[in-house]
C-alpha cells in the first residue's frame, strides 16, 4: 500500500495545509476538490472579513513550501476577507503543491478495495478506493490513507428549528438563503433593498447580516430586518464589546447592538420555525405553537452547518451520538458541556476511527461543534501526516499553543463560516452560526 498516494479531500486551507505536511515528508499525495478553484468554499464568503491576523492563518508547513516559490508573505497583523485569503495564500499554496491538486473532481464514496463496511477478512492490509465524479465521467482511485478536510460548506443546517427543513422551506427555497448576502454586489443589493427579510440565527453570521441589512437601511430606507431568536431573549448575543480580545469581533456586536437600537431590527425571541408559508407573494414563517410573524420578502438562515456523512458510508466511523465528532475528540468541544476556555489542541490520537488510515480534519472533524480554529486544523493535519510517514513520536507530540481568545458570552469564532444552531459560549441548547471568524472561540 505505500507505493499508493494519500488522498486529501478538500482544497481548502486545512487540506492544503495536509497536503503540505505530506510533501514535506516526500509522501505521494493527491488533493481532490469539488469546486473549480482551490479554497472554493471560502470564495463564497469572500467579501466577509476574518476576525484573525494573518500570523494565524498561514499553515507552517505551507508557509514553508511557498518561502521556496520567493512568496510574498502578507503582513501578519492585517485581518484579511475571505478574498483575500485565497488570492493572496490559498492559490499560491495550490500552485505550489502543482499537479498533486486536482480541481472540479468530486467525491462520491470512500471504501477498502474489495471491501464493504461489514468485512473483516485482510481488512487493514487493503488500500482505500477513492469514487470521484468529474466533467468525463466517474473513476477510482487508489490510496494507502485518506483524510477528509472537505469542511461543512456545503451542508447547511435548515430553517426548521427542530433541525428538519421546516414545512414548505424545500418548496420556497429559492426566497430562503443560508449565507450572508454580499450587499455590495449590486444584484444581491436588490433583493433586500426596501424590503423586509427574516434573519434566523443568532452567531455572527447572523450579526453580520443584520449590520449590513442596517447600512442598507441608510440608503433604502424602507430596508427592515426581523432578527428571530430561538431563545428566549437576546441574552449576550452580542458578545464582549470592549473587553473582547479580538476588537473586530466586540465591534461587530457593538454595531449589531446599535442596528437594533436604532429601530431597523426589530427583535422576535422564543421563536422556533416549523412552517414556512406563502401569502400574498410574501413569507409568513410559522412556530410550533402556530405563532405567525409578519410577512416578510425573504429569509436568511443562518442557522450554521453539519458534517456531509453520505460518501463515507462504507467507512467504520466511531462518532459522538450527538455531535457527529470523533468519539475522542467529542468531550473536547461539548458546547452542551463547556463553558468559556480553552480547547485543547490535539491530533491523530483524539482523531482516530475503527478505520485505520482514515481521519477527518478541519471543521468536518468536529462535527455540528463550532469552536473550530484554523490552527488547530494545521496542528492536525501535522499529526495525522506524521503518522502516516510512520513517525509516531511527532504524531503524538503537540506543537500548538493556542491563544485565549474566548470571552465568556454567546459568541464564536472559527477560521471558516461553519458552525451549528445558536448556543453560547457558556453552554446552552446548541453551537450557533458564525460567519465572521478568525481565530477561536475557544474552550
Amino acid at each position: 500500500m505505500e507505493n499508493h498516494p494519500v488522498v486529501v479531500i478538500g482544497a481548502g486551507p486545512v487540506g492544503l495545509a495536509a497536503a503540505a505536511e505530506l510533501a514535506e515528508r516526500g509522501l505521494p499525495t493527491v488533493v481532490l476538490e469539488k469546486g473549480g478553484s482551490p479554497g472554493a468554499a471560502v470564495a463564497e464568503w469572500g467579501h466577509v472579513r476574518l476576525f484573525s491576523p494573518w500570523r494565524d492563518l498561514v499553515a507552517p508547513a505551507a508557509a514553508r513550501l511557498l518561502a521556496a516559490t520567493g512568496w510574498h508573505r502578507p503582513d501578519d497583523g492585517d485581518h484579511p476577507t475571505g478574498r483575500a485569503w485565497v488570492d493572496a495564500y490559498l492559490t499560491p499554496l495550490a500552485t505550489a503543491l502543482g499537479d498533486r491538486v486536482r480541481l472540479n473532481t468530486e467525491v462520491t464514496g470512500v471504501t477498502r478495495r474489495g471491501r464493504d463496511r461489514v468485512v473483516d477478512t485482510d481488512r487493514e492490509d487493503r488500500p482505500f478506493t477513492v469514487r470521484v465524479r468529474t466533467a468525463d465521467g466517474e473513476e477510482r482511485l487508489t490510496a494507502r490513507a485518506v483524510v477528509d478536510a472537505s469542511g461543512t460548506w456545503g451542508a447547511p443546517n435548515p430553517l426548521g428549528g427542530d433541525g428538519l427543513p421546516a414545512l414548505g422551506e424545500e418548496a420556497l427555497a429559492d426566497r430562503i438563503a443560508h449565507r450572508v448576502p454580499d450587499l455590495a454586489d449590486p444584484a444581491v443589493r436588490d433583493r433586500y433593498a426596501g424590503r423586509t427579510t427574516a434573519v434566523v440565527g443568532r452567531g455572527h453570521s447572523a450579526l453580520t447580516a443584520l449590520v449590513a441589512l442596517a447600512a442598507l437601511a441608510e440608503e433604502a430606507p424602507d430596508t427592515r430586518a426581523v432578527w428571530v431568536l430561538r431563545r428566549g431573549g437576546v441574552g449576550d448575543a452580542f458578545g464582549g464589546g470592549e473587553a473582547d480580545r479580538l476588537p473586530a469581533r466586540g465591534a461587530l456586536g457593538e454595531r449589531a447592538r446599535r442596528a437594533v437600537d436604532a429601530g431597523h431590527v426589530r427583535v422576535v425571541t422564543g421563536f422556533r420555525t416549523a412552517e414556512v408559508r406563502e401569502r400574498d407573494g410574501r413569507l409568513v414563517l410559522v412556530d410550533d405553537d402556530g405563532r405567525e410573524l409578519e410577512p416578510v420578502d425573504g429569509v436568511l438562515a443562518l442557522t450554521g452547518f453539519r458534517p456531509d456523512l453520505s460518501f463515507l458510508s462504507e467507512i467504520r466511523l466511531s462518532l459522538d451520538p450527538v455531535l457527529q465528532a470523533p468519539v475522542e475528540l467529542a468531550p473536547l468541544i461539548d458546547p452542551n458541556v463547556h463553558s468559556c476556555g480553552t480547547v485543547y489542541p490535539h491530533g491523530v490520537r483524539e482523531l482516530s476511527h475503527p478505520e485505520t488510515g482514515f481521519h477527518l480534519a478541519g471543521m468536518k472533524s468536529y462535527g455540528r461543534a463550532p469552536t473550530f480554529l484554523a490552527l488547530t486544523g494545521y496542528e492536525q493535519v501535522r499529526s495525522i501526516a506524521a503518522r502516516i510517514a510512520g513517525d509516531h513520536a511527532a504524531a503524538d507530540r503537540v506543537e500548538l499553543t493556542l491563544p485565549e481568545t474566548g470571552v465568556c458570552g454567546g459568541s464564536g469564532l472559527f477560521d471558516e463560516p461553519e458552525a451549528a444552531d445558536e448556543g453560547g459560549c457558556c453552554g446552552g441548547p446548541g453551537p450557533e452560526a458564525v460567519e465572521l471568524t478568525g481565530t477561536a472561540r475557544v474552550r
